[in-house]
């Protein structure tokens, strides 16, 4: 039998979740005033990047309006034009950063289609040939090769690369 050895992996674990005060995670994040801790990666006009806590792969991000929504048709003209150009910057900076091989990028809208939140946020996931194994198959459990602290700080050093997306 092969070992499996991700001794990084119990920081993850033991690492707390959003603190038991903050029951808005998606408003109270951008008011923390520290980005790193909150895990904000970009700020625009009216949304945010924020990587995920819980990913699927290394630089999970996701894209939040900084205006408590819960569906794409109550945001505003304006508003969901800038979450769509955060979306599209995600997509240029997980490029730049990380270099995936692809992207998968998308919304849970409603429980039911897995959204655990009520605050609307699209999920942009890179992705890399070979990604999938077998651990989320069959151990229900993911491995991810790097922490979140360190896929923060290659995600930050790249935004000053990036050029914003033109509206």
């Amino acid at each position: 039998m092969q070992q499996l050895h991700a001794y990084w992996r119990m920081d993850y674990i033991e690492a707390p979740r959003y603190p038991a005060t903050m029951k808005r995670p998606f408003t109270d994040l951008p008011a923390m005033g520290d980005d790193k801790a909150a895990l904000i990666v970009h700020r625009s006009p009216f949304s945010y990047l924020v990587l995920n806590r819980f990913p699927y792969n290394p630089g999970h991000l996701l894209a939040v309006p900084f205006r408590e929504v819960a569906e794409l048709e109550d945001l505003t003209r304006a508003e969901r034009a800038d979450l769509m150009d955060e979306i599209a910057f995600a997509r240029r900076l997980l490029s730049e950063a990380i270099r995936p091989d692809g992207v998968n990028i998308g919304f849970n809208l409603g429980s039911a289609a897995g959204s655990s939140i009520a605050h609307l946020h699209g999920h942009i996931v890179p992705r890399w040939n070979g990604d999938t194994n077998f651990m989320p198959v069959l151990a229900e459990t993911r491995v991810l090769p790097q922490s979140l602290d360190a896929t923060w700080e290659k995600l930050v050093a790249a935004v000053g690369r990036i050029a914003p997306v033109a509206g």
